[in-house]
């Protein structure tokens, strides 16, 4: 039988060239000058601003877009880099509608925030389009830390380790940097290969060295790093897929939703991505929706997803759902997989729905040709030498962990939000961390 994640017999080019450029556009085009500066203008610049609470990064909100309103977009920039150096592409995939933006005072009192995300993104290219980076090392500190993982926690940390003074290794498994921000966001997020623009640009602080292709575990482990570098941060994310535990899930087309929208975004053809006819997408984050979203794009003509839980307890947001609805997603709220059948590949699911009202269960089956399983991931056993809470690396309020001299951040550690803006500001804070003890600052 096939391996899990195995796509066989399922059929790609079910949509134009033409009609495929329309459909993965960017979601939320950017905003030219005089755009920015009418949405600007409905900015109260809020004393104690809701919407700077509300921002796990903390960026001075009514700071930067009073700087949009006075034509100063290279300063804008300069204020929502110094809390978030991944400002773009936050810009772009942060879930602003339950974050700055449900807490602007425009929400609350006319139904409509200030675009923040949009104002946000104006800023953050107009700066990183410029022939200049905006920051400049430290003097030398004569330390050297090793970040493992190049994703939004990593390069957070890189860059303000490198911006302090220090010479930073970033050892990455992948074959390109970016993590998450490369290999799993939904294509029409993050279009025309912004995010490797982006650790481009970052890059260019200097005192960083990438190692592509080199993983824990595998290449080196954490007693490597602790002989040959005075700090090490841990950024490696979330890499295995939780399983649905049910016989035949090894049947081709059966397909982890991480690994489908990885071959999307790597793909510089999306007329060549397959994708079944009958999609069935089984989650309820953010990695569902995703899935569910872009197999629609790319011409499956029935997606259907189903969530364990009600609507109101679904991990992605009401917005991201409606989203998916204007594309013609169907959800089934409340039901279970309890079997896969097929031989070589599959040919149905089936379902224990759980009915709220009466307290009764039934089962249904879902026709299918490709499942999508989008469950929750876990942590690699590679980091087995740490304290693990949950499933998660355990760390204190500073971000470290329970190995002397290794910090850790990101979807990695037990706290905060799995959200590429949490990620950002564990790696800037472990950063500081790290720098003030090797210096003997605390």
């Amino acid at each position: 039988m096939a391996s899990s994640g195995q796509v066989e017999q399922l059929e790609s080019g079910r949509v134009s060239k033409e009609q495929l450029d329309t459909n993965f556009s960017d979601l939320h085009p950017e905003f030219d000058a005089h755009e920015a500066a009418v949405a600007a203008d409905r900015c109260y610049f809020c004393y104690d601003a809701p919407c700077v609470t509300a921002c796990p990064t903390s960026i001075d909100i009514p700071l930067f877009i009073r700087q949009i309103s006075t034509d100063m977009p290279l300063a804008s920039a300069k204020t929502i880099f110094d809390q978030n150096i991944l400002g773009g592409m936050c810009a772009r995939v942060c879930p602003t509608e339950t974050l700055c933006e449900e807490a602007c005072v425009r929400e609350a009192a006319e139904g409509k925030p200030v675009e923040i995300g949009r104002l946000q993104r104006y800023a953050t290219d107009v700066s990183m389009r410029a022939d200049h980076h905006p920051y400049t090392r430290a003097a030398n500190t004569g330390k050297r830390i090793a970040v493992v993982g190049a994703g939004p926690a990593g390069l957070a940390a890189a860059h303000r380790l490198a911006m302090l003074g220090n010479d930073v290794d970033i050892f990455d498994a992948g074959a390109k940097p970016g993590g998450l921000n490369e290999f799993g966001i939904a294509a029409y997020k993050a279009t025309d290969n912004f995010a490797q623009e982006e650790v481009e640009w970052l890059l260019q602080i200097g005192g960083i060295e990438l190692h592509s292709g080199k993983a824990l575990g595998k290449d080196f482990t954490l007693t490597d790093l602790g002989s040959s570098h005075d700090a090490t941060f841990i950024g490696i994310g979330l890499e295995s897929v939780r399983n649905l535990s049910l016989d035949n899930e090894n049947l081709s087309n059966v397909e982890n939703a991480v690994d489908f929208i990885s071959r999307l975004r790597q793909s510089s053809d999306f007329s060549k991505v397959s994708v079944g006819s009958n999609v069935v997408v089984i989650g309820g984050g953010m990695t569902a929706i995703d899935a569910a979203v872009q197999s629609k794009l790319l011409g499956a003509e029935e997606v259907t997803l189903v969530y364990r839980g009600s609507q109101t307890k679904m991990p992605a947001s009401q917005y991201e759902q409606e989203i998916a609805k204007s594309k013609g997603v169907r959800f089934i709220f409340n039901a279970k997989p309890i079997s896969i059948k097929g031989s070589v590949a599959i040919e149905h699911i089936e379902f224990e729905q759980a009915m709220p009202k009466p307290a009764a269960n039934k089962n249904f089956v879902l026709e299918t040709d490709h499942i999508l399983k989008a469950i929750g991931q876990l942590l690699t056993e590679d980091s087995q030498y740490l304290e693990i809470e949950g499933s998660k690396i355990k760390v204190n309020s500073l971000l470290e962990t329970s190995l002397e001299n290794v910090w850790a951040g990101g979807d990695c550690v037990s706290a905060g939000d799995d959200l590429t803006v949490t990620a950002v500001a564990q790696g800037r804070d472990a950063a500081e961390n790290i720098h003030s003890k090797l210096m003997g600052e605390g």
